[in-house]
């Protein structure tokens, strides 16, 4: 059997989730799902409960790498949960588990989760429209070294079949 491709989906937590950002990242979740793709997350609230969310209505894998080391943190739709206790370097992790990130809107703990992604060349895209540092790096690159572009969607299905497109490519 071949390896499922892993896809991580990165926001806002609780603080600054709104809930156009909960439908877009619950839709993404959905369409990892029903592209028999694993959905990883950082496993708490906000852009990642929702993703989870839509990945188990559409009975897909979804599997939280929280930063604590008690799992009863992590979202209830997570299927698999992984307790680092590394606190935020977490981020690390869940960015090189992953074969391909979409972002949704997001903070400074999302950039982190980009900046790792950058640096070991993960294909990235980013959800337009939905603010923060997903607005932010929208069809451009981090830095001079031009790594990887972050490329610019319009939509839950567009990311995803853009992301997919990216991986296999």
């Amino acid at each position: 059997m071949a390896k499922r491709l892993q896809i991580l989906v990165i926001g806002h937590n609780d603080n600054g989730c709104t809930p156009e950002h909960e439908k877009v990242a619950y839709e993404v979740g959905f369409e990892i799902a029903k592209s028999d793709c694993v959905l990883i997350t950082g496993g708490l609230g906000g852009v990642m409960k929702a993703a989870c969310h839509g990945s188990h209505d559409a009975n897909g894998l979804a599997i939280g790498i929280i930063p604590q080391n008690d799992p009863s943190f992590a979202n209830e739709y997570c299927d698999v949960v992984i307790p680092t206790g590394i606190g935020l370097t977490r981020d690390f992790l869940n960015a090189l588990s992953a074969d391909g990130i979409i972002i949704v809107g997001g903070g400074s703990g999302t950039l982190s989760e980009i900046c790792a992604a950058y640096m070991y060349k993960k294909p990235m895209v980013a959800i337009r429209g939905t603010g923060g540092v997903a607005e932010k790096y929208v069809d451009d690159y981090i830095d001079h070294r031009k790594n990887v572009k972050i490329i610019g969607v319009d939509s839950p299905k567009d990311a995803v079949k853009t992301i997919l497109d990216l991986i296999t490519a």
